[in-house]
């Protein structure tokens, strides 16, 4: 998964219900462009460089995949759906919403639709000010200056004041304090680890993920199932145990929850599908001895895929050793799973059809799936 990259984005607004602009601004890029992380109190300030109505400035901190040119017409589309209508580009004037990007990380940009840092971020108290509590010391690429230095040595002499109401976070709409550990589990190729990953960025929980690529049976199991299966599902389970046993009893106070990729109940459920019957039978006695003593998620997911969206996952990850997984074995572990969830009574089981869907190229897909998770 390509890293999100740090934007900081200024927000003002002089016309029409101010504060609801802003509002309004901060929820669509939330929906469209990537998550808010930070965001400064709302501040109210005059008219920068001709007479208008005061305005409301704010500034935020959001986390996106988006590439800077693409970010910045995204921004520009937010603008126009909130009823901004550019006219003469050189000239002040009142607006709806105003959208700018003052930092990427520490990139410097110069384009001719794009400049980053902000040329005249430093000039403006309207910028550094909420910009200040986001990001005070966040340096100046070019200026070598933290923000918080900028902000004391600008010229600007303009009042601010704080207007004692904040913006919220769209983010904050799914909640997870109910859950203090989630397991995200799905067949080969669902997606179960790329959930676990972005959840447990975008939702400050403890990440743990099953370390399946240490396991030197798992290529040869490919090549020769039936030689390898039950040395590769014993050292699995070994390992499962092995590391969820140390991964959940292992507090992080910085963290708010944990979260999964996997559960160690995958175990049995591919055993059952990859043993001899009589294999087996000597398997699942080892396993519900190890499996009693495990702590069970308080939330189990399940990402349900056809087998033709796995297959095409499969082969987009390009591992060599998966390549010749046959439909039938995805459709049997798929079983597996279902069988096994529809009759779990030892804790919350959601299962989520994502057929449909794209979560890591499409984030509507990603905010659905956070509601259904979230769902009472």
């Amino acid at each position: 998964m390509i890293p999100a990259i740090t934007y900081y984005i200024a927000l003002g607004s002089n016309k029409g219900d101010k504060f609801k602009n802003l509002q309004d601004a901060v929820d669509l890029i939330h929906v469209r462009i990537g998550n808010v992380t930070r965001i400064s109190k709302v501040y109210k300030s005059p008219a920068f460089g001709f007479e208008s109505d005061d305005f409301l400035n704010a500034c935020l901190t959001l986390e996106s995949h988006l590439e800077p040119e693409i970010l910045l017409q995204e921004l520009l589309k937010i603008e126009n759906t909130l009823g901004r209508i550019r006219t003469d580009a050189s000239k002040y004037e009142a607006r709806t919403i105003d959208l700018d990007i003052v930092f990427v990380e520490d990139a410097i940009i110069n384009t001719k639709s794009l400049q980053v840092p902000h040329p005249e971020m430093q000039k403006r108290l309207f910028v550094l000010l909420p910009l200040n509590d986001i990001a005070a010391q966040v340096k100046h690429p070019l200026l070598d200056k933290q923000v918080v230095n900028l902000l004391q040595e600008c010229a600007d002499k303009s009042v601010l004041k704080p207007i004692g109401v904040l913006l919220k976070n769209p983010i904050e709409n799914f909640d997870f304090s109910k859950y203090n550990y989630i397991a995200i589990e799905g067949n080969i190729g669902a997606g179960k680890t790329s959930l676990a990953t972005k959840l447990s960025r975008d939702f400050n929980a403890k990440l743990i993920l099953e370390r399946f690529a240490d396991n030197p049976f798992l290529p040869k199991f490919y090549h020769d199932a039936a030689r390898y299966a039950f040395p590769l599902e014993m050292s699995f389970l070994a390992d499962r145990y092995q590391q969820i046993s140390d991964d959940l009893s292992q507090l992080d106070l910085f963290k708010d929850f944990m979260v999964s990729d996997y559960d160690v109940f995958k175990s049995l459920i591919f055993s059952k599908v990859t043993l001899q019957e009589d294999e087996f039978k000597l398997y699942r006695k080892l396993f519900y001895l190890m499996y009693k003593e495990l702590r069970k998620p308080d939330l189990y997911v399940y990402l349900y895929q056809n087998t033709q969206r796995l297959q095409e996952n499969i082969k987009k990850r390009g591992r060599d050793y998966e390549q010749n997984i046959e439909n039938h074995y995805l459709e049997k572990i798929n079983s597996g799973y279902l069988e096994f969830l529809k009759t779990q009574t030892d804790f919350n089981v959601k299962i989520i059809d994502i057929s449909d869907r794209d979560f890591i190229e499409n984030r509507s897909d990603y905010l659905w799936i956070l509601g259904q998770i979230c769902k009472d």
